[in-house]
């Protein structure tokens, strides 16, 4: 008899069909947070964040489409991939953080849940398989995760599906540099709790800031200095969130690892939240110099290039990738060690060592 533990099962993702370049946004003013307008053209903005952030490319959802649509198509995706009966699923949790907004509308709508929504499209009928949406910014989809570890280990469930999706392109403010950042998308996964001691998640890690770092992602008014007042958009602090998660990630994510007891040359990947990617790389070298280690080459995938940062969604949606080899040069194989790894509003970060 093996140790049980906590198995991704299936991965789906659902990558959105219209494509936004860089050189789209060469047509918008950009404006500071002092209504005043950015400093060089157009183009010398737009090429700067590239720069900055590597992304090239990002996805908008279709506007017959919502948070909730391109979330049932991801987990229906999963669904299939784990060949498992939904109606055995115990536990359906959907990370978002803006609910369903539909194109050129400024309202959000939650009720019901977007994990109920997402469950009647799926058409499970069974009462005890329980939908909720979990509200942690970015690193809500892998929050999910762990959530549904800790019910597994309670005997509360078996069997649970969690989901990222987000339609960030509907909250942003195009006056706004950052407004090139965020894209939208969805990604999900199966997991079972089974009797496999070969595989499964190894250990986890939480944490929560909320002082003065509560506010580094919020929502606000627009940089337009004309704009309507009450409209809010989606805000970023960018260099507190960058110093932010130098500070503290690479910290949590050790302890995640520490817990392991493994030594590090067992680590084969980290699929970390694909948010920026000069942060992300700055993260990686952090958490290996805390080891007194330099960072592979080949440790860190990433799809922010072409897919941007789609908030929750770019976990699931990478490691869906990566597991099912569409990133050239990354691929995971049976008993590979690997973190997952996350930060985002709140402030929150969370980390999850898995053994696939």
């Amino acid at each position: 008899m093996g140790q049980f533990r906590t198995i991704i099962t299936g991965t789906g993702c659902y990558i959105p069909s219209e494509i936004k370049t860089n050189r789209d946004f060469a047509i918008n003013t950009f404006y500071g947070e002092d209504h005043f307008p950015v400093k060089g053209s157009q183009l010398e903005v737009v090429d700067k964040l590239k720069l900055i952030t590597g992304i090239e490319e990002r996805r908008y959802a279709p506007c017959d489409l919502s948070t909730s649509d391109i979330g049932a198509i991801a987990a229906k995706k999963a669904i299939e991939d784990s060949n498992i009966d939904p109606e055995t699923l115990d536990q359906l949790i959907v990370a978002h953080n803006y609910g369903n907004v539909m194109k050129h509308n400024i309202q959000s709508d939650t009720v019901p849940s977007i994990a109920a929504r997402i469950k009647h499209t799926l058409g499970i009928r069974n009462p005890n398989c329980v939908g909720y949406d979990v509200l942690f910014g970015c690193p809500g989809w892998l929050q999910g995760v762990i959530q549904a570890d800790a019910f597994f280990k309670a005997g509360i469930a078996k069997k649970a599906l969690v989901v990222g999706a987000e339609t960030l392109s509907r909250v942003i403010d195009v006056y706004d540099r950052d407004s090139m950042i965020f894209s939208d998308g969805a990604g999900a996964c199966v997991l079972e709790f089974n009797d496999d001691a070969d595989s499964g998640i190894l250990s986890c890690s939480t944490q929560s800031h909320s002082m003065e770092e509560a506010y580094y992602i919020s929502f606000g008014k627009s940089n337009f200095p004309g704009a309507d007042q009450r409209i809010r958009y989606i805000k970023m602090k960018g260099r507190k969130v960058y110093e932010y998660a130098l500070k503290h990630v690479p910290e949590a994510m050790k302890d995640c690892f520490d817990k392991t007891g493994l030594p590090l040359d067992q680590l084969k990947k980290i699929f970390i939240h694909q948010a920026n990617e000069k942060m992300d790389e700055a993260i990686l070298r952090a958490f290996y110099k805390l080891y007194n280690s330099s960072m592979p080459a080949d440790i860190m995938p990433m799809n922010i290039h072409n897919m941007g940062n789609s908030s929750v969604a770019t976990i699931p949606t990478l490691y869906d990738m990566v597991r099912k080899e569409t990133i050239s040069g990354h691929r995971v194989a049976k008993g590979d060690v690997i973190i997952f790894a996350s930060v985002g509003a709140g402030m929150n970060i969370n980390a999850v060592c898995y053994r696939v």
